[in-house]
């Protein structure tokens, strides 16, 4: 997918529009606890930046539902944050549109930075930026005189603050990190050097149908874990305990199984506990002999060999899901050891994160550094996946 970006267009003394996916987690008193989104988007930044551009910086944070939501999930601390990232002074104005907001970006110098406030304070008098308000968009588009979208974490969705504005204005491309998702994520569905291996994990075989009828047309294997496993096993005949199970999809767990050919990967067996419980005793039972009593939470010892000698070879893997209940010590092994599996694959093969909690099990294991590329949108990276087209990508130029 040959999209344009930053790099194809003139940045120096334009006025240019970033949408940027700074939606970081607070603490009660307004202190980011994790400023990972705002450090992706740094190269793009300093881009502009370097190139003589005045970077206007927008996003969204948090839900906002009424009033008092606004006092919580203000920009203004997410710019403050930036600036001592940057080195630089970061203007901020408390406004999302209006003569504020107009004059301070009229009076902006090449190399300037200016961030907006949250985009979503837009939605309180109807969903104007999540609904991809007309007026809105258009508006926001008649600030800048290009527009840079590198929020992969609202890709997969249509909001003015990406399409409204795309469709407005003369020149949409993409940033660097947006880039990057593309090249990861797009390449490993389109073009990937084999054996390709996914592996999919996490509590329900219903959020993730799409993803791995999508994966079974383009993977080599399949490695299922986590909670969704036992929706298959029941499906295989297995009798599962208390383990999680949608009892409504074990029809369609057989029919993707059949459809696998083979594919699907499920291993030999599970640790299991009588209580979803970090202290709860812990048994590993084969497939064929799970008590009714007890429930599965994690890989047993014999899946995690059969994993790792799949994924020994592969050339290229994506991982969406924990293969158990990682947060838990007792039950995060199976999912370390994917992890550090993969890490060994460093430099020897293209290793992709798809965000959410995979990204979050990777940064309990230190380990983020030894991956090809870790998503930083969760939903985004799941719906890209499933091979659908996302709007945030689709309204950035083509090549």
């Amino acid at each position: 997918m040959a999209k344009k970006t930053l790099r194809d267009i003139e940045l120096k003394d334009k006025k240019v529009l970033v949408r940027v996916d700074f939606n970081v987690p607070l603490d009660k008193e307004g202190n980011i606890t994790d400023d990972t989104r705002i450090v992706a988007a740094l190269p793009t930044i300093e881009y502009v930046i370097k190139a003589g551009g005045k970077a206007i910086l927008f996003s969204h944070l948090g839900r906002i539902k009424t009033e008092a939501d606004k006092a919580t999930n203000s920009m203004r601390p997410v710019a403050k944050r930036l600036g001592e990232l940057i080195n630089k002074d970061v203007i901020f104005v408390g406004q999302t549109r209006g003569k504020e907001l107009e004059d301070a970006i009229n009076a902006l110098k090449p190399g300037d930075v200016l961030m907006f406030e949250n985009t979503r304070f837009e939605d309180l008098e109807g969903k104007k930026e999540s609904g991809n308000d007309p007026e809105l968009g258009k508006y926001w588009a008649s600030l800048g005189d290009v527009f840079i979208n590198d929020a992969f974490g609202t890709a997969h969705r249509a909001h003015a603050s990406n399409v409204g504005i795309s469709s407005n204005i003369k020149e949409a491309v993409a940033g660097l990190l947006l880039e990057k998702e593309i090249n990861f994520i797009g390449g490993a569905l389109e073009n990937p050097e084999r054996p390709f291996v996914a592996i999919l994990g996490g509590a329900k075989v219903s959020d993730k149908i799409e993803v791995i009828t999508n994966l079974l047309k383009v993977a080599d294997k399949v490695l299922i874990g986590g909670g969704m496993a036992f929706t298959f096993l029941k499906a295989l005949g297995y009798e599962v305990g208390k383990s999680l199970v949608e009892l409504d999809k074990v029809d369609l767990a057989k029919e993707l199984l059949e459809k696998a050919n083979g594919k699907i990967e499920l291993g030999f067996d599970v640790l299991t506990g009588k209580a979803f419980d970090a202290n709860t005793e812990v048994n590993v039972r084969q497939f064929n002999e799970i008590p009714e009593d007890e429930m599965g939470l994690d890989i047993g010892p014999k899946t995690v060999e059969r994993f790792k000698e799949i994924l020994k070879d592969a050339k290229t893997v994506v991982w969406n899901g924990p293969q158990g209940v990682f947060e838990m010590d007792a039950f995060a092994n199976g999912t370390k050891q994917v992890a550090l599996a993969l890490a060994d694959l460093q430099g020897k093969a293209v290793t992709i994160v798809g965000g959410g909690d995979s990204a979050a099990a990777v940064a309990k294991f230190n380990l983020e550094d030894k991956f090809s590329h870790i998503s930083t949108g969760g939903g985004a990276s799941l719906e890209y996946l499933e091979g659908k087209v996302l709007p945030g990508i689709a309204c950035v130029q083509d090549k």
